[in-house]
C-alpha cells in the first residue's frame, strides 16, 4: 500500500513551523523546522520539513547545522528538491547568520587580537581560498575601515606592501592590523606568513603607519604573530 504524504499544512498547528514560531518564537524551533522555513517548500512526496531533515542529514562530522556554513551551492544543488532558488536561500540566510554573529553595535575599535579574532572567526573558519583582510585604524584605534586587500589559493597569498599601503593612505590610516585565514584549519604561522609580516611592519615604519598585528584564522582558534613574539 502506497505511504500517504502528509504535507506541512496538514500537521496540527502545533507542529507546523510558521505557526508554532509565531506562537512560542523562533528559538523554540528544531534546527529542521527552521530551514524549512527558509526553503519555503517541500516537493511532492514530502514535506518542507522533511525535506529539510533530508539536507541535514547531509552532514557526516558530529558538526551539527555548522556544515551549511561551508557547503558550497553545487553540493546543496546536488540533494534532489535543492534547486537553484532554495540553494540560494540557504546561502543567503547562512551569510546573514555569519554578518550578524560579528556585529557589533558600539563603535568598533582594537581592542586586542582577541577581540578582532571573535568578531572575524564566523566569516573566516570555512573559508577555501586564502583571504587577507586589512583593518585600518585612527589615532585612537577605532576601526575606520576594513577591507579585503587578497583573495587566492589554497596555496598561495601573494601579498604586496603597496596594495596594503596604498589603501592605508587613502583612508588616513595610523595603525593597520591583517587578518587572513588558513583553509587548512591550523592557524600556525608559515615561514612565508613571517617573511610577509616582517616586509609589511618595516614598510609602514618608513611610512608612519604601525602594523600592530598579524592575525591567523584556523577553524574557531586564531593565533597572533604580536602575542607570539613576531612583532
Amino acid at each position: 500500500m502506497k505511504k500517504q504524504h502528509i504535507t506541512t499544512k496538514e500537521l496540527p498547528l502545533s507542529e507546523q513551523p510558521y505557526e508554532k514560531c509565531e506562537q512560542l518564537g523562533a528559538e523554540a524551533l528544531s534546527d529542521a523546522e527552521l530551514v524549512a522555513i527558509i526553503i519555503k517548500s517541500g516537493t511532492r512526496t514530502e514535506s518542507s520539513v522533511e525535506l529539510a531533515q533530508r539536507l541535514l542529514s547531509m552532514e557526516e562530522n558530529n558538526e551539527g547545522i555548522s556544515f551549511l556554513a561551508y557547503t558550497t551551492m553545487q553540493e546543496l544543488m546536488e540533494l534532489p528538491g535543492i534547486g537553484r532558488v532554495k540553494a540560494i536561500q540557504l546561502l543567503a540566510a547562512v551569510e546573514l547568520g555569519k554578518r550578524i554573529s560579528s556585529f557589533s553595535v558600539e563603535k568598533k575599535s582594537f581592542h586586542g587580537p582577541k577581540e578582532l579574532a571573535r568578531r572575524y572567526i564566523p566569516r573566516m573558519r570555512h573559508l577555501l581560498q586564502e583571504k587577507v583582510i586589512l583593518v585600518m585604524m585612527d589615532t585612537k584605534c577605532h576601526i575606520i575601515k576594513e577591507s579585503v586587500v587578497f583573495a587566492g589559493t589554497v596555496n598561495s597569498s601573494p601579498l604586496e606592501a603597496r596594495e596594503i599601503f596604498l589603501l592605508a593612505l587613502k583612508h588616513r590610516a595610523v595603525f593597520i592590523v591583517l587578518l587572513h585565514n588558513h583553509p587548512s584549519g591550523d592557524p600556525q604561522p608559515s615561514h612565508a606568513d613571517l617573511a610577509t609580516t616582517r616586509r609589511i611592519k618595516d614598510a609602514g615604519d618608513l611610512l608612519g603607519i604601525r602594523l600592530m598585528d598579524h592575525i591567523i584564522i584556523g577553524d574557531n582558534e586564531y593565533i597572533s604573530l604580536k602575542e607570539k613574539g613576531f612583532l
